[in-house]
């Protein structure tokens, strides 16, 4: 349980901050590590396609020197912001998204992630998360993403 939590406005297509009320507290950690995992900027490989000309290849700067050994932090998802939604880039957000989350089963947050990746309109992609707890449970996270 916690106090803070984030949340996914879509209409903004960016995660909001939500604070508890006074004396309350939110159970919200799984669904707050899901957003970070998938909308934080992993740093884009040297040979990764880049959304436009002179893109940068972002990442969070806390990647250079992680605690653990190739850990990071993020997805590549903002790599596929070129507007089309061929069904090669489905599969790249459905892996994209496996890849920032596959953290969770490593640490033991989880004992299974299984994402799905489908489009969305003319140019969204929904993702759908299932997280299988420890304890068995599933759990069900869906995300509308535009770039």
């Amino acid at each position: 349980m916690s106090r803070l939590a984030f949340t996914w406005n879509l209409d903004a297509q960016a995660c909001d901050l939500v604070v508890a009320a006074p004396g309350g507290e939110l159970d919200s950690a799984l669904a707050t590590a899901v957003l970070i995992s998938l909308f934080t900027d992993a740093r884009a490989d040297p040979d990764d396609a880049m959304p436009y000309e002179g893109a940068d290849r972002r990442g969070w700067w806390g990647d250079y020197a992680p605690v653990v050994e190739g850990d990071r932090i993020g997805s590549k998802l903002w790599t596929l912001a070129r507007g089309k939604r061929r069904p090669e880039d489905i599969r790249k957000a459905r892996d994209f998204s496996q890849a920032a989350l596959d953290w969770m089963v490593a640490d033991g947050v989880a004992g299974a992630v299984a994402v799905e990746a489908e489009a969305y309109g003319d140019s969204g992609i929904a993702i759908g998360v299932i997280i299988t707890k420890p304890d068995g449970s599933n759990v069900r996270f869906d995300h509308l993403w535009n770039p």
